[in-house]
């Protein structure tokens, strides 16, 4: 039997393609239907959620009391007692008890009262100054005789001048002795023991009257031998 189909209608050739496309149609499918996803209705709460009425929780509000202010003090008053002009006011107060022989005590004006002595005025400086006794030779003599070396200042070999300051009386006492300059070894004791025993001075004189007047003296320590 002779075959009628013509050659274009032979598929034969094109069998190939038609397998291949049938093949990645069936992968496609396979591929889509284990990317397809179910989605379940009863994930979405949405339609699920009920709202739920919390009451609210009332405080309640409670005047706070006011303090009770406190009463204000009552001002003082002071009777005042209205006194004509005409009436005279007289402070001199009398006790018709008093008796004659009652003793009174004497007034002592302010001008009688003691008062603390002012000192005087002390010169370093004056017309005529103070002097001892028959003059300076006199007064070294005196020193001379009554100065007694010191055993400390004589073991430890100490000579020098110590000076001493007093104050010559208007009556020529001698007072406010002290040491100026000591060079140690007890001669500024001696000097100041020696000082106070000296007699009366002849006081210094400013404008012929007698003052009192600072003078400074100085002592000599020397070892002999």
């Amino acid at each position: 039997m002779d075959n009628k189909k013509t050659p274009k209608a032979d598929l034969e050739g094109i069998k190939s393609i038609f397998t291949q496309v049938g093949l990645v149609l069936a992968l496609a499918f396979v591929f889509l239907a284990f990317e397809w996803k179910k989605y379940d209705n009863s994930d979405n709460d949405w339609d699920q959620m009920q709202i739920i009425d919390i009451p609210e929780e009332l405080t309640q509000i409670t005047e706070q009391e006011k303090p009770k202010p406190k009463p204000k003090p009552k001002p003082q008053t002071t009777d005042l007692e209205i006194v004509d002009d005409d009436e005279e006011d007289d402070d001199i107060k009398i006790d018709i008890e008093d008796d004659m022989d009652d003793q009174v005590m004497d007034f002592v004006p302010v001008d009688d009262v003691v008062q603390a002595p002012v000192e005087a005025e002390i010169f370093t400086v004056v017309e005529e100054a103070p002097s001892f006794p028959g003059g300076d030779e006199k007064l070294y003599e005196f020193l001379g005789e009554n100065m007694v070396y010191p055993q400390m200042a004589r073991e430890s070999g100490i000579q020098g001048i110590v000076y001493v300051t007093f104050v010559v009386e208007p009556n020529g006492a001698i007072t406010n002795v002290r040491v100026l300059r000591d060079i140690g070894g007890g001669c500024g004791n001696e000097a100041t023991r020696v000082v106070k025993a000296m007699p009366s001075w002849t006081p210094g004189k400013q404008r012929g009257k007698a003052v009192r007047v600072q003078f400074n003296l100085p002592v000599k320590f020397t070892l002999q031998g």
